[in-house]
């Protein structure tokens, strides 16, 4: 069913783009209705516009706190217009039919991110634009309701293309749209009250976009988020499903350094990383860990990319590359590649809680941000300068590596990892077969374990392929049979105290 919109209230915190709207329904010669400073801008633009308050007979009062709260707005929003007994309502009660409710809410998120005060954050807490909002959305048989700035492109579209008329379809999606906005925020706000002091699971997240499958060509997929505010995009094709998830594991990993850093994943493990004096340095060293599982990666550093670098990365296949900075030269020679995406990333990754969905359910927990819980030497000598360096190096890289877990280091650089295996023993094995297959010396590398070694058969592998450094986090009933092959053999032995399992 057709309606004329003849009458609309009018009451936004942003007035960016709202002239055009004020200007075309002034034009359909639309009677609106308005307030506050949406009423002196609507008036501004030489638009003549009826206060709210000379309907309701009340001025706005408790600061501003209580404006539209009254049966003569909400009458008008709600009443049916099918229903006799409501237009009798109407009419006795001189109420003003409104058709169209153009209401935005206070910005309570934006005010989250700019203050801590909560005088402040309290008073943006929008109570009569949500009452509006979803009595619009109700009653979206008769009221179409625009609830936020990015919708006013399509409701002007609309009434330049049909005069002002609007269909059933067209005002059910602007409510169902309503419904969405009035929900996250909501959720914003409950967010901030119970923090973690309640019995519900609260996630809204905002930002649309469709991928163009998901993890495999058969499964569709769509992203949630403001990438945009991580990242600025200089080059390439969209972002994959599996390109967001391999971007998500390269940005934890590469947020645990501050010294140059280069790392390469691929299916969110890290086949490659090294630690050197420059960033050059830094790829060459990564790159030799694994050249093969490299083909296809997503890089990642913290340092600028320089064109010395680029040189180099340019020689490779590889699908996504992120650094903080690029040299305008080494800009242009990666962006030969019309298809290689290239992430200037701006801001690091802060992620307090992960959440996976489980069964029926929802998994919550603290994001894995440390390193270990103690440092303890139990093995037969005290661990070297060198080997601490290159044991927390290998601890840090094993926690980003699926378990069950291995991780061999030397001279802060991956040479070698055992990562998503049934057994540890198998980890290890993975882990010596990598770091031979490459040509590296073990002779001085350390090992780090994610997770306690039930047995003291890693310990004695490790110990024949000629490490003598362990890292781990113990807790087994018999860590006593590692450490012992530890004291018996040379061994330099760590014990951290903390787990790293990841799934």
């Amino acid at each position: 069913m057709e309606r004329q919109i003849q009458s609309a209230l009018i009451s936004v915190f942003y007035k960016d783009g709202l002239d055009t709207i004020v200007k075309k329904l002034h034009e359909l010669k639309v009677t609106i209705y308005s307030t506050g400073g949406t009423q002196q801008f609507i008036e501004s633009l030489g638009i003549p516009c009826i206060p709210v308050e000379s309907v309701t007979s009340y001025p706005s009062i408790l600061g501003g706190r209580v404006k539209t709260l009254h049966p003569k707005v909400f009458g008008g929003i709600l009443a049916r217009r099918e229903l006799a007994e409501d237009m009798q309502h109407i009419d006795e009660y001189a109420i003003p039919l409104l058709d169209l409710v153009i209401v935005d809410l206070y910005p309570f998120e934006e005010t989250l991110k700019a203050t801590t005060e909560e005088k402040t954050i309290i008073e943006k807490i929008d109570i009569g634009g949500p009452s509006m909002i979803r009595a619009a959305a109700k009653n979206f048989k008769d009221v179409a309701v625009v609830a936020q700035r990015s919708d006013y492109a399509a409701l002007l579209s609309l009434l330049e293309a049909q005069q002002g008329s609007t269909t059933w379809e067209q005002r059910k999606a602007f409510a169902a749209k309503a419904f969405e906005v009035v929900a996250h925020y909501d959720i914003a706000i409950a967010d901030y009250f119970c923090n973690e002091q309640t019995d519900e699971f609260f996630l809204s997240v905002s930002n649309k976009q469709s991928l163009r499958y998901g993890e495999n060509p058969h499964q569709q997929a769509t992203f949630y988020g403001d990438i945009n505010a991580l990242f600025d995009k200089l080059n390439g094709k969209e972002l994959s499903y599996n390109n967001l998830v391999d971007v998500d594991a390269a940005c934890q990993i590469i947020g645990e350094f501050q010294e140059p850093t280069f790392a390469i994943i691929k299916h969110t493990n890290v086949c490659g990383i090294a630690i050197a004096e420059d960033v050059a340095n830094a790829w060459t060293a990564a790159l030799s860990g694994d050249p093969e599982s490299a083909f296809g990666g997503v890089l990642v550093t913290n340092q600028t990319i320089t064109t010395a670098v680029a040189e180099k990365i340019n020689e490779l296949f590889f699908e996504v590359l992120i650094a903080p900075a690029f040299e305008e030269e080494a800009l242009t020679l990666l962006k030969s590649k019309k298809n290689r995406i290239l992430l200037q990333q701006k801001s690091s990754l802060s992620i307090p809680k992960e959440y996976k969905r489980i069964l029926n359910g929802v998994l919550l927990q603290d994001t894995d941000s440390k390193a270990y819980e103690k440092w303890e030497e139990a093995g037969a000598r005290p661990t070297t300068e060198k080997e601490k360096q290159d044991l927390a190096f290998a601890n840090i890289v094993c926690k980003h590596l699926k378990s069950n877990a291995i991780a061999l280091v030397k001279d802060k650089k991956l040479i070698g990892k055992g990562c998503g295996q049934t057994s540890r023993i198998d980890a290890l094995r993975q882990a010596l077969d990598k770091s031979k297959q490459f040509g590296f010396s073990l002779d001085g590398a350390v090992l780090a374990s994610d997770a306690f070694f039930p047995f003291d058969d890693c310990a004695s592998m490790a110990h024949e392929a000629g490490i003598n450094a362990i890292i781990q986090p113990g807790g087994s009933v018999r860590d006593k049979d590692t450490i012992a092959y530890c004291q018996q053999h040379g061994m330099a032995l760590v014990m951290t105290g903390m787990r790293h399992f990841k799934h």
